[in-house]
């Protein structure tokens, strides 16, 4: 079967290198948000946008720990602590 993506790509992600990448995102967007953001305290931000972005970067570490082979422990715990963060998220938004 033919290689579909080059190898450098593929090496991307065997690597765990494009979900660091993305994390890495992730973080950039939070500290901006939390240092940009109008609305209540810092502290009150940095919670609010925790529980926005946790569950997604639970999901990224889960596919990370997946991706570079580790053990499939810390991908369940991962996919675990996804759960919750995110039932807190809707909890806070009332739906």
């Amino acid at each position: 079967m033919p290689e579909i993506l080059p190898p450098i790509v593929t090496q991307l992600f065997v690597s765990g290198l494009a979900i660091d990448l993305a994390l890495a995102a992730i973080l950039l967007e939070f500290l901006v948000l939390c240092w940009l953001g109008k609305s209540g305290t810092l502290a009150t931000r940095a919670i609010t946008l925790l529980l926005a972005l946790g569950p997604g970067a639970c999901l990224m570490l889960a596919l990370r720990a997946a991706l570079t082979e580790s053990s499939l422990i810390w991908v369940a715990f991962f996919l675990t602590l996804s759960l919750p963060l995110h039932l807190m998220d809707l909890a806070r938004r009332k739906i």
